[in-house]
């Protein structure tokens, strides 16, 4: 055998490992995926809060339910699995999605670039803002960044999520309180406890129907760009095309919309 025979025979060899080794790890990279996890398993694991509604809210009864939870439950169905619902907090909610290794996210979730840094996003569901939820009384004083950026503003918000990551952004001159329970927040509104709560355009819509004294601020107008999606692994993309798909046929079925108009506030 001539000498580059031989050497062209040996590259060969070489290139063949590689490649071998290339097909190796993509199946071991395959077999880990979420999606088979799931399908072997029959369990899909989902985070959430249990304390936004109207995606997500944990009953005393111990029962969740809302927007994002009957969401939650169609995509386990398509699979063929059962929901494993794991409790986390907003301050807490990216350590616990990873720890406890969560398939999905769900409950009102907003996409922030310091979250794709570490998950991904499925396709957004709704695009979303925050605006000021007030007592009606007070609607004209808390219209603009302007007055709402005051030492005399008496801001409240849940610790931890982009609420409060807005007002230390954008109102570092207000007065801000954070509370314990974003459930019986709004209550501290309308007993004068606090003046201004920076929440998601959905959610002041949604409160203020059950609340007749709060008024959403512009909610076609929010003071910022949001938008609302569901978080999965990072790297995972044979799971998150799964979860784009469903999300698609969700929408273009018409099954989104049906369950969205259970949930959501009348707009106003």
């Amino acid at each position: 055998m001539a000498p580059s025979t031989g050497k062209l025979t040996l590259k060969k060899s070489k290139m063949k490992k590689i490649i071998f080794s290339l097909l190796l790890v993509s199946g071991v990279v395959q077999a880990q995926s979420h999606l088979d996890t799931i399908l072997t398993t029959k369990t899909l694991k989902v985070c959430t809060t249990g304390d936004y509604k109207p995606y997500s809210f944990l009953r005393p009864d111990g029962q969740y339910e809302g927007l994002d939870i009957s969401m939650a439950n169609a995509l386990a169905t398509s699979l063929g699995a059962k929901v494993e619902w794991v409790p986390t907090s907003w301050k807490s909610l990216m350590p616990d999605f990873l720890a406890k290794q969560c398939d999905i996210a769900v409950g009102g979730i907003s996409v922030t670039l310091k979250r794709q840094q570490t998950a991904w996003f499925a396709q957004p569901l709704d695009v979303d803002g925050k605006i000021p939820l007030v007592r009606c009384a007070d609607k004209a004083r808390y219209q603009t960044i302007e007055q709402l950026n005051r030492p005399g503003v008496r801001l409240i918000e849940p610790a931890g999520g982009t609420n409060e990551a807005f007002v230390h952004s954008h109102l570092p001159d207000a007065t801000l309180t954070l509370f314990h329970d974003n459930v019986t927040i709004f209550q501290q509104l309308v007993d004068n406890k606090a003046d201004v709560m920076i929440t998601d355009a959905s959610e002041a819509r949604y409160q203020q129907q059950h609340y007749p004294s709060l008024c959403a601020i512009n909610p076609d107008k929010p003071l910022q760009y949001g938008e609302k999606a569901y978080m999965i692994p990072r790297d995972d993309i044979s799971w998150k095309l799964y979860v784009d798909q469903w999300l698609h046929l969700s929408t273009a079925t018409g099954e989104y919309g049906g369950i969205a108009r259970q949930w959501m506030g009348a707009k106003s």
